[in-house]
């Protein structure tokens, strides 16, 4: 018999196992209303006087144009809208009227109104099918440029709207097959595209001062290669472009808008993925695509000095305004546990202050999760890049559901920053591994070419092969891992669960593509100038009819035998509200638990709050009723490698 130990040495040993091992405070979990009381935030364009930002926030519930004032204070906000979102676009620049965008039910065709200093509003762009784009204001500030498809839905005609008294003189009538890009400050130049397939592009230069003479093509270059437009330089005598020619990867180029002289501006390992200007010329701002977060650098171009900007915790500055003076600098930060929020920097002072705190003050952020850059081989050894959220109580010992999680596209990329989705689905227990399936942007343009008519094809073994990477990790329950997505990402869930039916246990499709016959033949009408390009990567529906029904997940919905959650908007103009109908109806012939959900007011993705929060509950409640549980045994997948070397950047 074993001599129990003396009161003090049996004190001292609690101590120490006391000590060896703290207590670890469980993360709260939020249900979906208190998740999703965070505002978002967008736009800053600074009021003349430069004391106030107009922003677009959907503290409302529905977003409305706010001006904020940088001695700080709550938003005031400036439009009042209940149910369509209402965008902030611009002060004007000598007094407080504002522009504002929105369109009906997610539609698309937005209009561009004025909102008066008395809070009168002014349609300049009226028409029911009018889609209307603002392109900046001149430099004498006299006027603003707006670009309308009221001649012909297909193209853009470009037009010049006086700042007083709204009268409207048409500039550039398109000439078909071009997209509007740019405006130079003295007007003298416009900037177009033309996508010839999605490898190749190209722009165009349109010359007021020889108003007879076509655009003319100034990116000449041998083989494909693809040019965007990024910015005119404030003294409109050099264009500012991205591309990919000679290199992997997009590259700032600048062209002498006279001389023709061409010089690489800025480049990196990585995309360049943004130019931009203070109006006076004196910063200039470029932003880069590095591993799926934004890196951005401001030169100031009189002292040829870097600005040293903040250091913000857990989160990247990802986008600049200057104000008309050149003075101040409003930026966002967004981190994976922070939505965006608003920051000003005096570029005199150096003083710093952040201007808006977006988080709902009842969660905390240390209850969130910060994703983990991750790589996995596929089936043919090629690397995958994908961001992993683990939640805070996976464990060896209480290994957790898991969902890949497909981002939109095709050619879109999941990259670090706030989604609240996300968020909200780990929170609640549930890892997700977001996956940028080769075809991905941001990897160059090898990677970004590597699924083109191979949709449904390789990119999904991409996905189903990330399931065996998760499967691969001691935290994950390997029995339980679904597959979600929206848009191109909804495409990718369906055709899981239609062509590899074992692969995952649930699916959650949001608002995705199951016929692509029909939605390659019903594109919105001002997608006329890409429809080539369009075509060129996933197929012309009157010349390839049988490979596009092959990957066409509703031609092939009696394989589904997985409980599926189906989301959709019903104004949606991309994907038609149908192809949700479709493919819900034939897989209910299955007799497998099938859910869906309409939202009346919405299109293609939510900008409702209450909508949001709706979808939100709807992901949850359909993962905790199918996924939680024990799942039908499924034949087991091979895990990915115990010890795999370490991948080259794809």
């Amino acid at each position: 018999m074993k001599a129990r130990p003396a009161p003090r040495l049996l004190l001292l040993a609690l101590l120490a196992a006391s000590c060896a091992a703290p207590r670890v405070e469980r993360p709260l979990v939020y249900d979906a209303r208190t998740f999703y009381e965070t505002v978002s935030v967008g736009g800053a364009s600074f009021s003349a006087d430069e004391t106030r930002l107009l922003v677009s926030s959907d503290a409302s519930g529905v977003f409305n144009a706010c001006a904020l004032r940088l001695e700080g204070g709550e938003p005031v906000r400036l439009t009042n809208s209940t149910s369509d979102a209402v965008m902030a676009v611009s002060f004007f620049p000598e007094d407080d009227r504002i522009l504002v965008t929105s369109d009906r039910g997610g539609n698309e065709r937005n209009h561009l109104s004025v909102r008066e200093v008395d809070g009168t509003m002014t349609d300049l762009t009226p028409g029911e099918k009018t889609k209307a784009r603002f392109f900046g204001w001149s430099g004498d500030d006299a006027s603003f440029w707006v670009a309308t498809n009221e001649r012909d839905e297909r193209f853009f005609d470009l037009h010049r709207f006086a700042t007083d008294g709204y009268a409207r003189t048409l500039v550039l009538q398109n000439p078909g097959g071009l997209d509007l890009e740019g405006v130079s400050l003295d007007g003298r130049w416009v900037a177009l595209s033309k996508e010839r397939t999605n490898e190749d592009s190209d722009l165009f230069l349109w010359d007021a001062r020889a108003p007879g003479e076509p655009p003319r093509k100034v990116t000449p270059h041998e083989g494909n290669a693809l040019h965007s437009f990024a910015a005119f330089t404030p003294d409109s005598a050099s264009l500012v472009y991205l591309s990919n020619d000679g290199s992997e990867f997009e590259r700032a180029w600048s062209l002498d808008l006279v001389g023709g002289k061409r010089e690489v501006l800025a480049s990196a390992d990585w995309d360049v993925s943004f130019v931009g200007f203070s109006r006076d010329g004196r910063y200039r701002v470029v932003g880069v695509n590095e591993d799926a977060r934004t890196r951005i650098a401001v030169l100031d171009r009189r002292t040829g000095r870097e600005v040293t900007l903040p250091t913000i915790p857990r989160a990247d500055i990802a986008s600049a305004s200057f104000s008309r003076s050149g003075r101040l600098l409003a930026f966002y930060a967004n981190g994976d546990t922070s939505p965006s929020n608003l920051h000003l920097l005096d570029l005199g002072t150096g003083e710093h202050r952040r201007l808006t705190s977006n988080l709902n003050p009842a969660v905390r952020e240390g209850d969130l999760v910060s994703s983990t850059v991750v790589r996995y081989p596929s089936f043919d050894g090629l690397w995958i890049p994908a961001l992993l959220y683990r939640p805070k109580a996976a464990s060896e010992r209480d290994p957790v559901p898991a969902i890949v999680w497909v981002h939109g596209g095709p050619g879109g990329q999941s990259r670090t920053g706030w989604r609240a989705e996300i968020q909200f689905l780990v929170n609640h227990g549930y890892a997700v591994l977001a996956v940028n399936n080769r075809g991905s942007s941001g990897y160059g343009k090898r990677f970004f070419h590597l699924d083109d008519r191979r949709h449904g094809e390789v990119d999904l073994q991409d996905c189903v092969f990330g399931r065996r990477y998760l499967e691969g990790l001691s935290w994950i329950d390997r029995e339980r891992i679904a597959i979600m997505g929206g848009s191109y990402g909804g495409y990718m869930v369906a055709a899981a669960l239609a062509f590899a039916p074992e692969a995952f246990e649930v699916g959650i499709d949001i608002f995705g593509v199951t016929n692509w016959l029909r939605t390659l033949k019903s594109i919105p009408p001002w997608w006329e100038a890409q429809r080539e390009s369009l075509y060129s990567e996933m197929g012309d529906p009157a010349k390839e009819e049988e490979r596009l029904r092959r990957i066409s997940p509703l031609f092939h919905a009696s394989n589904i035998r997985r409980p599926l959650l189906v989301v959709q908007g019903a104004n949606d103009p991309r994907v038609l509200q149908v192809e949700s109908d479709e493919i819900v109806e034939a897989a209910r012939k299955n007799g497998v638990p099938v859910e869906y959900l309409v939202f009346p007011d919405e299109g293609h993705g939510f900008r409702s709050k209450k909508n949001r929060i709706a979808a939100a509950e709807a992901y949850l409640a359909f993962l905790d009723r199918h996924l939680s549980g024990r799942p039908a045994p499924r034949p087991a997948a091979s895990p990915a490698p115990a010890a795999a070397p370490r991948p080259p950047r794809p």
